[in-house]
């Protein structure tokens, strides 16, 4: 027997998002975090000068590296995408080229997401009840609206800011998967004429997917979309039979199973390409495998699942109750899928946060359609935790930018100055009139929310998502002098940099990719590998590495300049030494004020 759907929305509640409201929401979160900031370490500054490192002649572009370093990503299309934008782009700053693309990619995450939840709500089994007497929501109006609800519970989710805003593969694995994931939600309501989008769609995706780092990821999400989609050509008629809504734009048996056909064979097809460009590695790593407790590695990853795709995961988890009699339905099965792949991936690999990032369009997509059965006291619970949350969250950004401007109050002032020695705060007017607008319009949606207007079904997510997205510009304007010296290798290449000779080329040692690529981008400094046989005049050394440097090259020749250190993490220290003659070095031996020999470095 066919359980009735969970979902009781009245037409009047279907109201559309205002589409410029859900424009100015989409600018205010993908811009702040791509202009104005250096890249951060780690792995967004590794993948820039992977990427830098590609615009040269001599890189090869199918194995993408830094100095010899492999990355830690194995990924080919980021790559390639911020290197051809370098190219393309030589009137930006690099560092900004590369970040074209993988702004587009963020625009993607979220149009495709928008159309994947569209789609998925036109299903007949997503559709809501029918009233006796009419009045009951239209399947457009419900579908749109869901959408709205869908795109701003991602938008929500606090562990899409900061790695949505970097420039690595990650990001792009979160673009290709939102496009796969539109693919197969939108194939059942596209004509034969008009299956081109989708079909494209998930040619690139799964490809992209698998370029990106993740072919298995990529196979996994292909196949277990053909089962979504054979079961739903295989049960869907009946489906179709005791439905109201929606006969029209279900796509017949016979272009359901060329549909499945097509997706197996791109699946296949990708595949190959990955085995083609021998991308496949064994990544698996289990908790408790890695030295560490299994529970300590257990209990890291509850947390992390707990607050990175807050506030998606309860509601996640109301609508697979609510909706438990529709498991099988493509609206809950194909988002239950994505979901659960990215999940398992998060368990089971070393990257668990950028793993897990793509996870968060499925449950938004999940997140949304918990919203129909909804009571209003849980959307009342939802919208006054959000109004403390953010509101105490900006008021602490507030507050700690005062007094890096005058010193009051002390504490917060002291704190700073504790946290980042050295850092001196600078007013930018357009910084502070753009968060000051920011407030004032978190203050006018509050308002709003707490008015009396009609109920609309996106409603309970308006808050959480403009919370997430003030508190992120607040960071990325107020705050980004101060997160650009605590997260970026800009100083300590600049100190590195003023004490090595112009145009001199500099050896490296134990350098980690992101540390070479900051001495390249912030110090302008010409690096090499360091060899036995030394070609350059200076040689800088991770202080942890230090044991290992007589292995590799040959002390005598070089004598200790200076230690220097990351203002914010003094453990994080480089030693700088100045190739001498052998005769210099000899006489450096009796003078322990001036040059000392590389053995009499300090310990790390």
């Amino acid at each position: 027997m066919n359980k009735p759907s969970p979902a009781i929305i009245a037409q009047s509640a279907v109201r559309r998002l205002p589409r410029l409201a859900l424009l100015l929401f989409c600018l205010a979160y993908v811009l702040p975090g791509f202009f104005g900031r250096a890249p951060w370490k780690n792995e967004d500054i590794a993948a820039f000068g992977v990427m830098q490192e590609l615009t040269s002649h001599a890189a090869n572009w199918l194995a993408p590296q830094l100095l010899g370093q492999v990355t830690g990503f194995d990924a080919l299309a980021p790559y390639w995408l911020g290197a051809l934008a370098i190219q393309g782009l030589p009137f930006l700053d690099p560092a900004f080229a590369v970040r074209v693309p993988f702004i587009l990619l963020l625009v993607l995450t979220l149009l495709a997401t928008w159309y994947a939840i569209y789609y998925l709500a036109k299903s007949p089994q997503a559709q809501p009840v029918a009233f006796a007497f009419g009045g009951e929501a239209g399947p457009v109006d419900y579908a749109r609206a869901i959408a709205d609800a869908g795109v701003l519970a991602l938008m929500a989710c606090l562990g899409l800011a900061q790695l949505s805003h970097e420039t690595t593969p990650a990001l792009a694995q979160l673009g290709f998967t939102a496009l796969v994931f539109y693919a197969m939600a939108a194939s059942p309501y596209r004509r034969a004429t008009k299956i081109v989008g989708p079909a494209l769609g998930l040619l690139i995706g799964l490809a992209g997917l698998a370029l990106s780092g993740a072919p298995t990821l990529a196979v996994l999400l292909g196949m277990g979309g053909a089962g979504v989609e054979w079961a739903h050509m295989r049960w869907g008629n009946t489906a179709r039979k005791n439905s109201h809504h929606g006969q029209a734009e279900v796509s017949s048996q016979q272009q359901s199973a060329q549909w499945v056909w097509l997706i197996v064979v791109t699946t296949a097809l990708v595949f190959l390409l990955a085995y083609g460009l021998d991308l496949w590695r064994w990544r698996i790593q289990l908790p408790g495998t890695d030295g560490q407790p299994a529970w300590d590695t257990w209990r890291k990853l509850g947390r992390l699942l707990l607050w990175f795709t807050w506030p998606a995961w309860p509601l996640a988890l109301w609508t697979l109750w609510r909706w438990r009699w529709q498991l099988a339905s493509r609206h809950v099965a194909l988002p239950l899928w994505f979901a659960v792949t990215a999940v398992a991936a998060t368990l089971t690999t070393a990257a668990s946060d950028r793993s897990l990032l793509l996870s968060l369009p499925p449950l938004a997509a999940l997140a949304a359609f918990a919203l129909p059965t909804l009571k209003r006291s849980v959307a009342s619970l939802v919208d006054w935790f959000t109004l403390l949350f953010f509101t105490g969250c900006a008021l602490i950004i507030w507050v700690v930018w005062i007094a890096m401007q005058t010193g009051v109050p002390r504490q917060p002032a002291a704190n700073v100055a504790r946290l980042a020695p050295g850092f001196e705060p600078s007013f930018s007017w357009f910084a502070f009139l753009a968060a000051a607008c920011a407030t004032l319009a978190w203050a006018g949606l509050v308002h709003w929310r707490a008015g009396a207007h009609r109920a609309a079904i996106w409603k309970s997510l308006v808050l959480p998502a403009a919370g997430a997205t003030l508190c992120w510009l607040l960071l990325m304007t107020l705050w980004l002098p101060l997160l650009d010296y605590a997260r970026s290798y800009a100083p300590m290449s600049r100190q590195i940099a003023s004490l090595v000779d112009k145009k001199s080329c500099v050896e490296i040692y134990g350098i980690s990719s992101a540390h070479a690529a900051g001495l390249q981008y912030h110090g302008r400094l010409e690096l090499r590998q360091a060899q036995p046989r030394a070609v350059c005049p200076y040689l800088i050394v991770d202080a942890n590495a230090q044991t290992r440097l007589a292995n590799t090259i040959n002390l005598p020749d070089w004598a200790f300049q200076a230690k220097v250190s990351r203002p914010t993490d003094k453990n994080e220290n480089v030693l700088l030494f100045k190739r001498v003659s052998a005769n210099e070095a000899s006489a450096a031996l009796g003078q322990p004020e001036a040059a000392k020999p590389v053995n009499s470095a300090p310990s790390p």
